[in-house]
């Protein structure tokens, strides 16, 4: 699970929060699988068991995968590990040139301070900020990039539709977030502008001492990031109250703007901003995802296509500073984050491809990697897709599952499509695995926009997302394959499979809710 929003406290085991009663009654079945191949679909869902399930877990959160960060040697043994999983269960290669793999572009870069600055150029002079002291970059830029406009000042209190009418494409938008210690949230209706065509965006958070200090040493670090291959845009942040004098000089109000009571939006005539982000070097690397396709049985629907998904890659190891040792244990096995998902995927592609359980439409199995890093393996097939996408009419994704509560399972985006009444349905019908999926219970985590399904729903796709949530060895060396419950996961991957077989053989393909699908799905989705 990618850290994306600031990191929450662990979530405690909760009691279930729906009866199993509460789930919708069970409705006639349109267009399932005919009553001959049910007998077929409950042998196959009897070849997943707990103890392959803790085996494959065993073996992809092993310490000699080296947490499986992105990129590294672990995390190519585990897409080869899981090619060769589905190669034994029968499906045929979708990467890339024929093979398993799907490989997408990644760099290693880091900046130089002695080649970067920020320039505010007003009537009554200039203000220059260094790269080494006063100002830090908030987002890793791939190639060095030099962008200058004027200057949008843009409150907190801004909304999208207040930005987007100032015109903020070829503009610096000057930021002020509340003081404090922490990395500062670019608003959302800055993120809306920076979409749209913003320059750059030089956020004042008035934050000083060592939480700056590391933000300036850490973009001093070489880093890996992933070329969009889109206009890279930097978002700056400049140190404490560094520029303040420089912007009251052109008659704005910085202590106002961070209080929020500064005008929601405006420009600041004659103010100018110049940005240089230079890199001191670079590398060109690559990531795997690793794609295989169950072909459906059906002539007329097999091409369509409902999507599986799970992150095979974690965060590595203490070394790289992205997760916490468990005494004298550096190695981040994240075993529930995600090797849990990883190894369901494996576990329904052999169940799919038993002897009369292959649904009439065809089935993608997908492991990607770079979800901790920002969703980048999933994003790049939604980019660069290797079947259809406009044909893929469901994405499943598993993350986290392994966990918590023994009977109850979070699914999350239930209510932005009529997948959700299906899988009520399907669950009512299944009450033999003891398993109960309910309603995302953290809605202010933000978790919908927080894994890999995300770069499918904007694109169009309905989703469902299975997840037990966090704990308390989330991130840690402590995520280590004898805590998971495989017993669960058994049972819930079954009830997945009964839900696929369901979307597999319908005779129409899901729907969304037409105000979820206005909220989430950009102009140019598939749908």
């Amino acid at each position: 699970m990618a850290i994306l929003t600031s990191p929450s406290e662990p979530i405690p085991f909760m009691k279930r929060l729906l009866p199993f009663a509460a789930l919708v009654v069970a409705a006639p079945l349109h267009a399932q699988m005919a009553a001959a191949d049910r007998p077929a679909a409950d042998r196959a869902a009897q070849t997943i068991t707990a103890a392959s399930i803790a085996e494959r877990v065993g073996i992809i959160a092993h310490d000699s995968m080296e947490g499986r960060d992105t990129p590294s040697r672990g995390l190519d043994l585990t897409a080869q590990w899981v090619a060769d999983e589905f190669r034994r269960a029968g499906l045929k290669p979708a990467g890339d040139r024929g093979g398993w793999i799907q490989r997408y572009p990644i760099s290693r870069v880091q900046l130089d301070p002695a080649k970067s600055s920020l320039v505010l150029r007003g009537p009554g002079g200039a203000w220059t900020g260094s790269f080494a002291s006063d100002v830090a970059s908030l987002r890793p830029v791939t190639a060095t990039t030099q962008v200058s406009g004027p200057v949008l000042i843009v409150s907190g209190a801004a909304t999208a539709e207040q930005v987007m009418a100032a015109g903020p494409k070829g503009k610096v938008l000057v930021v002020a977030s509340a003081p404090g210690s922490g990395r500062p949230r670019i608003p959302a209706s800055v993120q809306v502008a920076l979409r749209e065509g913003a320059a750059a965006v030089v956020v004042l958070s008035g934050r000083t001492g060592t939480g700056f200090d590391a933000q300036v040493a850490r973009q001093q670090r070489a880093s890996i990031s992933r070329p969009s291959g889109e206009r890279e845009t930097p978002v700056l942040e400049v140190r404490g109250d560094a520029a303040d004098a420089f912007l009251r000089g052109t008659g704005a109000d910085p202590a106002a703007l961070r209080a929020g009571t500064e005008g929601v939006v405006r420009s600041l005539p004659g103010v100018t901003a110049e940005v240089t982000v230079g890199n001191a070097a670079g590398e060109a690397l690559s990531a795997p995802n690793t794609i295989g396709i169950l072909e459906g049985s059906d002539p007329a629907l097999k091409g369509e296509y409902v999507l599986f998904t799970a992150h095979m890659d974690h965060v590595g190891t203490t070394s790289g500073g992205r997760c916490r040792a468990q005494g004298a244990d550096s190695t981040c096995n994240g075993a529930d984050d995600d090797a849990s998902g990883t190894v369901m995927v494996v576990e329904l592609a052999r169940a799919f491809a038993q002897k009369g359980a292959r649904p009439k439409r065809s089935i993608v199995f997908m492991t990607v990697s770079g979800e901790e890093r920002g969703l980048w393996g999933s994003a790049h097939w939604a980019e660069h897709p290797t079947v259809p996408l406009k044909d893929v009419v469901a994405n499943v994704n598993l993350d986290m599952v392994g966990r918590n509560w023994p009977d109850t399972i979070v699914a999350i985006g239930k209510e932005h499509s009529d997948l959700g009444a299906t899988l009520n349905r399907v669950n009512a019908q299944h009450p033999e695995l003891g398993m109960t999926a309910i309603d995302d219970i953290w809605p202010d985590e933000n978790f919908y926009r927080r894994s890999d399904h995300y770069n499918f729903a904007r694109k169009g796709v309905p989703i469902l997302f299975f997840f037990n949530g966090v704990h308390a060895d989330y991130h840690q060396a402590s995520d280590s394959p004898e805590k998971i419950d495989a017993e669960k996961m058994a049972r819930l991957a079954r009830l997945i499979f009964y839900l696929g077989q369901d979307i597999g053989n319908a005779a129409e393909r899901p729907k969304w809710d037409p105000e979820s699908y206005k909220a989430v799905v950009e102009p140019s989705g598939t749908s």
